[in-house]
């Protein structure tokens, strides 16, 4: 069996938590599936201090930090997103915090936000990474729900049969039309007549991009 240390890295992380225990536990799983971990940083001036010496592929953010535990996250994000916007960004939080995951969703490609519990799900935030390095855009399943939660009586989304919401919710997650088939047991070609029949209900235009979809979609769901 080859030694790991010689095959190529997935990719450059650079983390920033204040928890020193999830932060070095999220270095290394990550260092564990392939990724080279560049940096680690307990505050928003060390990692954009890091973010610009290394330049790394993705940056993995908790989204409150010292001094004030407030946005000191997010507000780092957006300025990593302005000055380096190749770095992919994942921001963590500890509960859903809509209108701050919307306004980081909206700022581009290689974005996602995820709440911590996620984290101990080891596959799924893999599979995160993975997606926003390719270039798409992830969204926590619990800030879908929580925006279904909150729609109006009369949004067209009660025109949604019951499949077509569970379709609806794995598109906002940022999957694609295989990805939803094989979370649903169904074939892709099924799954795009749902999608069909889901943009034609919530009047947006089809598109093939993934990123665009998830934002399509979760700018709707804010809307209604």
């Amino acid at each position: 069996m080859d030694d790991a240390s010689q095959q190529p890295a997935r990719g450059r992380v650079v983390l920033a938590d204040d928890d020193v225990l999830l932060r070095e536990g999220l270095a290394s799983l990550c260092q564990r599936v392939g990724y080279e971990v560049v940096g680690q940083a307990g505050d928003a001036t060390r990692l954009l201090d890091l973010v610009a010496t290394h330049r790394p592929d993705l940056a993995i953010v908790d989204i409150r930090m010292p001094p004030d535990h407030s946005t000191e996250g997010l507000k780092a994000a957006r300025t990593i997103r302005d000055r380096h916007p190749d770095t992919g960004i994942l921001v963590l939080s500890a509960f859903v915090e809509v209108e701050e995951a919307l306004e980081l969703l909206a700022s581009g490609r290689k974005i996602g936000y995820l709440l911590k519990s996620r984290v101990t799900v080891v596959d799924e935030f893999i599979e995160a990474l993975e997606r926003i390095h390719r270039g798409g855009s992830v969204v926590d399943p619990s800030l879908v729900q929580e925006l279904f939660s909150v729609h109006r009586r009369d949004d067209p989304l009660s025109h949604l049969s019951a499949r077509e919401k569970e379709v609806l919710a794995l598109m906002a997650e940022g999957r694609s039309n295989a990805g939803i088939g094989r979370r649903l047991w169904v074939t892709e070609g099924t799954v795009e007549k749902h999608v069909r029949s889901i943009l034609g209900k919530l009047h947006l235009t089809e598109d093939t991009d993934d990123h665009r979809r998830v934002l399509a979609v979760l700018t709707f769901l804010e809307t209604h």
